[in-house]
């Protein structure tokens, strides 16, 4: 498929979030079902803005591998590079909405999620070399195979075009944080655009000011960094020029999603060409909207919503 705009790499899974919010998990009484996973949600928001999307991923031979499949289509994304691991299950993620902003997560992934298991055999390579945007994730190189295979991705791109590595960290998917960095930071000199929080710039690049480690990027040729700030709003930096964007004022609902909404409009203003300060704009609007709402793939803004925002 290479008339794709965007090929998405990573997390996919079922989110389940309790139909009583506000309570400890212990005390909810039942769930609703939605699509969820880093590299999902973000290629849900694009295609939300009009951009033909993939995701790479693998599900487990179960009902809820059929869900992830349907749910993608529904949404306007191609399921075609979504494989199946055979003696693995779909990953199913809980979510307790208590606090809103940064509710805990209880991820069932045991004892290898199946995106992890992705082989160099499972990459449609005329599509890592021909896509206009490449999105690959910190999570990917948590484990093996997944890592190897997402090492000869990046090789073979040769940050060619928009390659974007979401940092996307979560402890409890490595053994320390010496590791990830390891890891994580073999992927910065292999990528061109780098997106994430100021903890995930920390295990990173080794700080957490955003400055220092916008600068530190730049410095292993990183074309754009963007440093999410949380209510301090967002960091966007090349080697010419840098700026801050400040934070959209919304109510949070649940701050689960807001940063893969801000992924997709981040792609969505690359692929047309915008100055940075746009885009960085425009994804911070774009998150904002889903920390507003409830669930990931299913609260994604259209275009419509996010300029409304911007002229709020």
């Amino acid at each position: 498929m290479t008339e794709l705009d965007v090929l998405t790499i990573g997390r996919v899974g079922v989110d389940l979030y309790p139909e009583q919010s506000g309570v400890p998990l212990a005390q909810v009484r039942s769930f609703a079902k939605f699509l969820g996973g880093t590299a999902t949600n973000v290629a849900v928001a694009a295609a939300r803005l009009g951009r033909r999307t993939a995701v790479l991923t693998k599900v487990g031979p179960d009902g809820f591998g059929d869900f992830v499949r349907d749910a993608l289509e529904g949404f306007g994304v191609s399921a075609r590079y979504v494989g199946t691991s055979p003696d693995l299950q779909t990953p199913v993620v809980f979510c307790e909405l208590n606090p809103p902003a940064d509710p805990p997560l209880l991820f069932y992934r045991a004892p290898i999620a199946p995106d992890l298991t992705l082989t160099v055999d499972e990459i449609p390579w005329e599509v890592v070399d021909s896509v206009p945007l490449l999105w690959v994730t910190g999570t990917g190189v948590s484990a093996e195979p997944g890592r190897a295979t997402q090492r000869a991705v990046l090789e073979r791109r040769a940050r060619h075009g928009h390659t974007v590595l979401d940092l996307d960290y979560r402890p409890m998917f490595w053994p320390d944080v010496k590791t990830a960095r390891a890891e994580i930071g073999w992927m910065v000199d292999h990528v061109n655009v780098v997106v994430g929080n100021r903890t995930e710039v920390q295990v990173a690049v080794g700080t957490a000011d955003p400055d220092e480690a916008a600068d530190r990027l730049l410095a292993r040729g990183v074309r754009m960094a963007v440093v999410k700030r949380g209510a301090e709003g967002v960091l966007i930096a090349t080697e010419a020029e840098r700026w801050t964007v400040p934070p959209c004022p919304v109510r949070v609902r649940c701050g689960l999603g807001a940063g893969d909404g801000f992924g997709g409009a981040l792609i969505h203003g690359l692929l047309s060409g915008w100055d940075p300060h746009r885009v960085a704009a425009y994804a911070n609007a774009a998150g904002a909207l889903v920390a507003s709402r409830l669930a990931c793939a299913d609260a994604m803004p259209t275009a419509a919503e996010i300029e409304e925002m911007l002229c709020t």
